[in-house]
């Protein structure tokens, strides 16, 4: 059999979520299935770390696909082209988008609707572009696939996508995210926080993560605790963060919260895993991966209501309905005031986590590529 995967998201030093989702299922998938070919298809230079296996061939279709017309032109046009001569059993899409003129069988993979739900928070161009193809990559696709049940249901919500062509395959933790010795917890302190107990946040600065409502949520246990608590902010400036940004400059609070702006993935473990708690308000997740992260932690998570979360997390985390800071704000008290609660909650996690795991995901992938083959 000859699987192509697309591929064009595993970049040195640039590997962010869409990218390690496809390394971690197809290193595992490779190793597995020897008696297969695995095509790799980049737009660029590739790095030979990513061609994980002797039963891996890469090949590079150019140019850059990196914006909206750049996308239909790649997708439409040179890997239609491309796969003529590749001749795939079938073609796994993992972005959200796939080609329109290739009759090839392809397997469609949609991490979430953030677009329909949330539209303010996506620049102009690209939501044009979602707006306009998503129905027909959903139709033109043989199977799909999506990270939640919830995903799932939104599909089939919006665009009345027969059930029985979406798989769910979950997405999982980093592995690297685990517990660490008291001693390194408190060297991860004195180096952030002089030695202060902290909450966390860990994604992108953008208004989809809600992060003005966790400011304001601060502010009010900041009030009523009078506790030395910090919050650490840990993620790059993603799009529209002007405003957080612009609050933040007369925050009363200021002094106590600490932007930590992009950290590599080793730093970033151990200063999850030295967290007090870490918390998740976003509005919209497909999935979420931050909370599992802290559960493999061993520190408790409260995160949104609504979307994917309590789906996610399910008991092993405290819910706040993410338009209401002082609910926010209430959920953080009560962590802070009782160390029953936490240390529950923290147990509900060693076990919430373990469902979630790379092998499953790669496992649930397979079976979605059998299906569009069938």
């Amino acid at each position: 059999m000859r699987i192509a995967v697309n591929t064009i998201f595993l970049q040195k030093n640039n590997l962010e979520g869409y990218g390690y989702f496809v390394q971690e299922i197809f290193r595992r998938l490779a190793a597995k299935y020897v008696e297969h070919e695995f095509i790799f298809l980049f737009d660029r230079a590739y790095d030979e770390q990513f061609i994980f296996s002797a039963n891996i061939k890469p090949i590079v279709i150019k140019p850059k696909a990196r914006h909206a017309l750049a996308f239909k032109f790649w997708y439409d046009v040179k890997l239609a082209w491309a796969l003529r001569s590749i001749k795939p059993d079938v073609v796994v899409q993992p972005y959200g988008f796939c080609s329109l003129t290739t009759k090839f069988p392809q397997l469609l993979i949609v991490h979430d609707l953030a677009f329909i739900h949330y539209p303010k928070f996506i620049g102009k161009q690209h939501l044009l572009y979602y707006k306009k193809f998503t129905p027909k990559f959903l139709q033109k696709a043989k199977q799909i696939a999506t990270v939640s049940e919830f995903s799932k249901q939104d599909i089939i919500n919006q665009y009345k996508i027969p059930s029985e062509k979406i798989s769910v395959v979950y997405s999982a933790a980093k592995p690297l995210f685990t517990t660490i010795p008291y001693v390194l917890q408190s060297a991860v302190k004195e180096k952030y926080t002089n030695g202060c107990e902290y909450f966390l946040f860990t994604g992108g600065i953008h208004p989809r993560k809600n992060l003005l409502t966790l400011l304001k949520a601060f502010s009010v246990f900041k009030k009523r605790q009078q506790s030395n608590m910090k919050l650490l902010i840990a993620g790059r400036l993603a799009w529209q963060n002007n405003d957080f940004l612009d609050k933040l400059e007369t925050y009363k609070y200021k002094s106590d919260i600490v932007l930590l702006g992009y950290i590599n993935e080793d730093e970033l473990a151990h200063i999850t895993a030295s967290a007090y708690t870490l918390i998740f308000p976003s509005f919209f997740e497909g999935f979420g991966v931050p909370p599992l992260e802290a559960m493999q932690c061993n520190v408790p998570v409260i995160t949104s209501n609504v979307s994917s979360m309590p789906e996610i997390c399910g008991t092993a985390a405290l819910y706040a309905n993410p338009n209401n800071y002082n609910e926010l704000a209430e959920k953080m008290m009560q962590l802070y005031k009782d160390e029953t609660l936490r240390n529950n909650i923290i147990d509900e996690g060693k076990q919430q986590y373990k469902k979630f795991t790379w092998d499953i995901t790669a496992n649930l992938m397979w079976q979605s590529i059998l299906k569009t083959m069938a």
